[in-house]
C-alpha cells in the first residue's frame, strides 16, 4: 500500500496513466477541470475502449466553487426500431449480449462532452477542442504498448463484426506489450476535433456511422437509425442529496443506480457500526448495498417513466426503518444482481474549486462486440439492460432512456473537504467511504480487500482477506466464494479543508493520479 500522492493546486485520477497525464496538462496550461475530464475520456477511449469507447456512456456529476451542483446526462436511448415486440418477435427472451441486436441504443458520451465544454466555458474554459482530443489522437496514430489479456469470450467476439479486424492480430489477441494502433479511431478524433462534437450526431461522422450500421443491419434489421443520432442530446439534470450530519453526498439521479448507492451509505451510517468489528461491519455493508440495489432497481430508468420522485426514500423514518429491520447477525436472502453494467471512474479539480466525478461505461467489456470499421468505433451493449417483460418498469421501447447507469459521486462536507469518487457499484462504494469515514486513509480505503454482493446470501472477496473476518461472516449465513473478479475499479480525488488535494487510483487497474 503506497502513500497518496497530495497536490497543492490541481489534480486528476483516471484508470489509466496515460489518461490521467492528458488531464494532468490540461490543468497545467489554464484548463478547468471540465476539460480535463474530456481529454482524459478520449484518451481512455483509445487506451481502454472495451470499458470506455466513444461508443459508451457517461454521467458526470459537477460542482461548482460555490457549491451548486449539476449532473450531466450523457447516457444513451434505444433506437426507433428498438422495441420489445420486435425483439420478442424475432424469439428474444431478452435482448441479445453480443452482435448488431445488442447495439440497440444511440451512444451518450460524446454528448456528454459536448455539454460539459458548454458548461467550461462559463468557468473561464478557453482551450480549443482539437488541443483537448491531440494527445488522444496522438496515441491512437503512434500506438501504445498492448497490456490486455485476452477475453474469456474471444471466439465469440472474434465472430461480430470489425471485431476481429480492429483488436486481432493475424487472427490471434495481441501479447502483452505488442504496439496497437487506432487509425480509424484517430481519423474520427480528428473529425470531432475538426467540425465539433455535435459533428459525431448530426454531421458527417454521424451520417459514417449510421450508414454503416444500416448496413450492418440490412439482413437482421437495425434497432437504431440516423434520425435516432441527429435528435439526441444531453441532458442537465438534479443530483441527488443525503445530509447526514456535516456531510452531504451526492450522487447522479435516474437513470442512474445513484439512489441505491447514496441509500446504502444513510443505512450504513444509520446502525453506526465499528470497524474494530471487521466482520460485522462487512455484514452491515453487503445488506446496506442489498436493500440499495433492490430499492433503486425500480427507480434506475427513463425519468420520464417515474411515479415517485426517488428522494423520497432518502428520509429518516424511512432509514430507521430499515435498519430495524436488518439483522445484526444474520444475513439475508436479498437479490442483487451481480449482472450489472460495468463502469469505469475519472475525476478532476481545478486550482479554481470546480470539481468534477464522472463514470463511463460500455455495459459490458466490448459492448456488444461490434466495431464500425470505418470510424473504428466500438458500440456498447447496456441497452441488454432492458427487459422484454411488459410489466417491468425497465421495459424496452424506442427512444426509452437506457436503464442501470453506473453513477458518479460526490461528498462534501462542512469543513471544506470535498470527495470526488466512484466504482459504479453501491457495494463497493458503500465500503470505499466508510473506511474514509473511520478515518483510514485515501490509499488504505483504495487499497483494502474487498467483498462483493452476489445473489441472496452469496458474498465474494478478494484473496488477501482476513480469514478470522471471513469465518465471521460464514457464521452470519454468508456463503462465501473467492471466483468472481469484478471488484470494481475505483478512483477518488479529495480536496482538503486547506486546499491541498489527494488522490488515489484503484490498484486493480492501471491507473494514476497526477496533478500539480
Amino acid at each position: 500500500m503506497s502513500d497518496s500522492p497530495r497536490f497543492s493546486l490541481a489534480g486528476v485520477s483516471a484508470p489509466h496513466k496515460a489518461a490521467a497525464a492528458a488531464g494532468r496538462d490540461v490543468l497545467a496550461v489554464g484548463g478547468n477541470a471540465l476539460e480535463a475530464l474530456v481529454a482524459m475520456a478520449a484518451m481512455l477511449a483509445v487506451a481502454l475502449p472495451h470499458r470506455a469507447g466513444l461508443g459508451g456512456d457517461a454521467l458526470i456529476l459537477v460542482r461548482e466553487p460555490r457549491g451548486r451542483t449539476h449532473v450531466i446526462d450523457g447516457t444513451g436511448a434505444a433506437g426507433s426500431a428498438a422495441s420489445r415486440e420486435a425483439y420478442a418477435k424475432a424469439g428474444y427472451d431478452t435482448p441479445p449480449r453480443r452482435g448488431v441486436k445488442a447495439a440497440l441504443t444511440v451512444p451518450g458520451a460524446v454528448a456528454g462532452w459536448h455539454l460539459a465544454l458548454d458548461m467550461a466555458q462559463a468557468f473561464g474554459g478557453r482551450l480549443p477542442l482539437g488541443d483537448l482530443l491531440a494527445p488522444a489522437i496522438k496515441l491512437a496514430r503512434e500506438g501504445f504498448a498492448a497490456t490486455r489479456t485476452a477475453p474469456a469470450d474471444l471466439d465469440d467476439l472474434s465472430q461480430q463484426p470489425g471485431f476481429a479486424a480492429t483488436f486481432l492480430h493475424e487472427g490471434a489477441w495481441p501479447e502483452k506489450g505488442n504496439l496497437q494502433r487506432a487509425p480509424k479511431l484517430a481519423d474520427l478524433l480528428e473529425q470531432l476535433a475538426h467540425a465539433g462534437l455535435r459533428d459525431f450526431y448530426r454531421g458527417d461522422a454521424g451520417r459514417e456511422i449510421t450508414a454503416e450500421l444500416e448496413k450492418l443491419g440490412e439482413r437482421i434489421g437495425a434497432p437504431v437509425l440516423r434520425k435516432d443520432y441527429e435528435t439526441f442530446e444531453a441532458r442537465l439534470r438534479k443530483p441527488l442529496a443525503l445530509r447526514m450530519g456535516q456531510d452531504l453526498l451526492l450522487a447522479a439521479p435516474p437513470p442512474s443506480m445513484g439512489l441505491g448507492h447514496v441509500f446504502a451509505v444513510g443505512l450504513q451510517r444509520q446502525l453506526e457500526i465499528s470497524w474494530r468489528h471487521e466482520d460485522k461491519m462487512l455484514h452491515v455493508l453487503a445488506e446496506s448495498a442489498k436493500r440499495g440495489h433492490q430499492l433503486a432497481c425500480g427507480f434506475a430508468i427513463d425519468p420520464k417513466e417515474l411515479d415517485e420522485k426517488p428522494e423520497t426514500f432518502l428520509q429518516g423514518p424511512i432509514f430507521e426503518r430499515e435498519a430495524a429491520r436488518l439483522s445484526p447477525d444474520r444475513a439475508t436472502a436479498l437479490a442483487f444482481a451481480p449482472d450489472i453494467p460495468k463502469a469505469l471512474h475519472l475525476a478532476a479539480l481545478d486550482a479554481n474549486g470546480l470539481t468534477v466525478s464522472c463514470t463511463i461505461s460500455m455495459g459490458d467489456e466490448d459492448g456488444p462486440g461490434v466495431v464500425l470499421t470505418r470510424t473504428g468505433l466500438l458500440l456498447n451493449n447496456r441497452g441488454r439492460f432492458f427487459s422484454l417483460d411488459p410489466q417491468a418498469p425497465h421495459v424496452l421501447a424506442p427512444h426509452r432512456k437506457v436503464p442501470f447507469a453506473p453513477p458518479p459521486l460526490l461528498m462534501a462536507q462542512d469543513d471544506g473537504h470535498i470527495l470526488a469518487f466512484g466504482s459504479g457499484r453501491a457495494d463497493i462504494d458503500a465500503q470505499i467511504l466508510a473506511r474514509l469515514s473511520a478515518g483510514q486513509t485515501l490509499s488504505h480505503a483504495m487499497d483494502a480487500p474487498r467483498i462483493a454482493c452476489g445473489r441472496e446470501t452469496h458474498l465474494f472477496h478478494e484473496e488477501n482477506f482476513d480469514p478470522t473476518c471471513l469465518r465471521g461472516l460464514e457464521k452470519r449465513g454468508y456463503a462465501l466464494s473467492t471466483a468472481h473478479q469484478d471488484f470494481g475499479i475505483a478512483g477518488a480525488l479529495l480536496r482538503r479543508r486547506d486546499g491541498s488535494i489527494e488522490g488515489a487510483a484503484d490498484p486493480r487497474a492501471e491507473g494514476a493520479v497526477e496533478g500539480f
